[in-house]
Formats: structure tokens, C-alpha cells, sequence
């Protein structure tokens, strides 16, 4: 496994219950600032196998990233079960609800 995927996968395994994170953000600390992608890209091959808290991570806008209702739906679901609350335009208040958990990529 790639030093990234592991990172990333720690992670992402880190988030606490009633907080989010963003895939850049997830990139970022995993050494690949630019690797949001391959955020989206673990998530969706690695979510069952590593027990990974999957519904945490949203987008840059702090909005859930799927399009397709069923899939959006669960996710906002298992956040609210969190206490995640959305606003009236889908929108996470990231000031509140983002975990921030190294200040730096080291750290980890």
C-alpha cells in the first residue's frame, strides 16, 4: 500500500463521531495537497475493508459529495444521526463542525 493510502486511511479513521472532514483537507495532511481525488478514489475502494467513517468526509463547501439522492441521502442521515446538522442548502458549517486534528501533515 502506497505511504498516501495509509495516511489518508489514518486519517480518515481519525475523524471523530460529530465531525468532518474534507477530501482536500485529508489530502493535505497525507503529504498530496492536491490529491482530493485519490481521497474520493480510497473512500470509495477502501470504505468496507479498513471500517473507514466514509459519511465524514464532504467536499470543500462542507456539502456531501453525491449526486445520486439514495447515496446522499444515507450520508446526510448518518450525519445527523451524529449530530451534524445541514443547512437549508445542503451545507455543513465547517467552522463548527471540521475536525482539524494535526497542525501539520508531520504529525501523523
Amino acid at each position: 500500500m502506497e505511504r498516501f493510502t495509509e495516511k489518508a486511511i489514518a486519517i480518515i479513521k481519525s475523524i471523530p463521531f460529530g465531525k468532518v472532514m474534507t477530501y482536500g483537507q485529508i489530502a493535505a495532511y497525507a503529504g498530496s495537497p492536491r490529491g482530493a481525488r485519490q481521497v474520493v478514489r480510497i473512500l470509495h475502494s477502501m470504505s468496507s475493508k479498513h471500517d473507514l467513517p466514509w459519511h465524514r468526509v464532504v467536499n470543500s463547501e462542507g456539502k456531501i459529495g453525491f449526486k445520486d439522492e439514495g447515496q446522499y441521502n444515507h450520508q446526510q442521515h448518518l450525519l445527523l444521526s451524529e449530530g451534524v446538522l445541514l443547512n437549508e442548502k445542503g451545507k455543513i458549517d465547517l467552522e463548527l463542525y471540521l475536525h482539524q486534528p494535526f497542525t501539520t501533515a508531520e504529525e501523523l
